[in-house]
């Protein structure tokens, strides 16, 4: 657990001061369930959620606290979900992260030494403001490897497509409704019914919302642009399919004239000249060959081949 006074700087405490101060800490889900009430958030500490709980982004407003959970679609190095539990009062704020990349983007502001207008509220929306500052790059990854897909597709190599599609367009997905869950948190801490922020920081919530659904509109192409590829590789795997069968329709039409002549001949009837006939045979093979020819040419004319 690490506590910060909130002044023109973010001074690390050892631990935390009296209820009049402005104040941060960041602690773990483990610590959160051991500590002791600390000044200030005594009433308020057992509605503060659990990072290892969280699931969705949300928002809960309270006479006396703001509440909820950021749950993000990344993850750490280690494979831990990135998410964290927020408790918003007058003058403190509480973060409880497991992951540590709260905790890193918190000491990162601690180090900037500037903050002319540093209390709770605004840190809380700085916070979320780091969260998104590499989303847009992040989107246009995403962009470019479902354009790498696209040229796979062009380029006939379908092989094993399916499933990356798949993974693409479920990452997507996440994105889209972490997006859409995050704007509906920011829309309700804007309504702001307590007066818990101040005005320029219901600008800077503003700002934040319009962020929010800028990146919810580049989520919402990606998953567009995933339903057109899927359109274009289903339009290859038909033009293949068109492919197979004109092969086997020009092969079906050159044997059935050959079939014919093969049946007419395989009757073996005791008055059929042609059985006794010493150029039979090579007339069949003949008459087969010249039918073979004008099928073809047939085909050729009316563009089949």
């Amino acid at each position: 657990m690490e506590a910060y006074l909130l002044e023109n700087t973010m001074k690390l405490l050892e631990e935390p001061l009296s209820s009049d101060a402005w104040t941060l800490i960041v602690l773990s889900s483990d610590e959160l369930v051991h500590a002791k009430p600390f000044p200030g958030v005594e009433a308020q500490l057992h509605h503060m959620p659990l990072s290892r709980d969280a699931r969705v982004c949300k928002a809960e407003v309270r006479k006396d606290c703001l509440c909820g959970t950021v749950f993000t679609p990344r993850k750490t190095k280690d494979g831990k979900p990135i998410a964290f539990g927020y408790l918003l009062t007058g003058k403190h704020l509480v973060v409880c992260d497991d992951s540590g990349v709260a905790h890193t983007y918190l000491k990162r502001l601690a180090k900037e030494k500037q903050h002319p207008k540093n209390n709770a509220g605004w840190l809380f929306c700085t916070l979320l403001e780091q969260l998104l500052l590499k989303d847009f790059h992040h989107i246009e990854e995403i962009e470019d490897q479902l354009g790498k897909l696209e040229d796979q597709v062009l380029a006939g190599s379908l092989d094993k497509f399916g499933p990356q599609l798949t993974e693409k367009r479920k990452e997507t997905m996440k994105w889209f409704h972490y997006y859409a869950q995050l704007n509906d948190m920011v829309c309700e801490l804007e309504e702001d019914e307590y007066d818990f922020f101040s005005v320029s920081e219901h600008q800077q919530l503003r700002l934040l919302e319009k962020r929010i659904s800028r990146l919810q509109d580049g989520a919402q192409s990606l998953r567009e642009y995933c339903l057109q590829i899927r359109e274009l590789f289903q339009a290859e795997v038909d033009i293949r399919q068109n492919r197979i069968m004109q092969i086997l329709t020009v092969v079906t039409t050159l044997c059935l004239p050959l079939s014919l002549v093969a049946g007419w001949y395989g009757m073996n009837f005791r008055n059929m000249p042609e059985l006794h006939w010493q150029y039979g045979y090579p007339a069949v093979i003949l008459v087969s060959v010249v039918i073979v020819v004008l099928c073809l040419v047939i085909m050729k004319k009316k563009k089949f081949l």
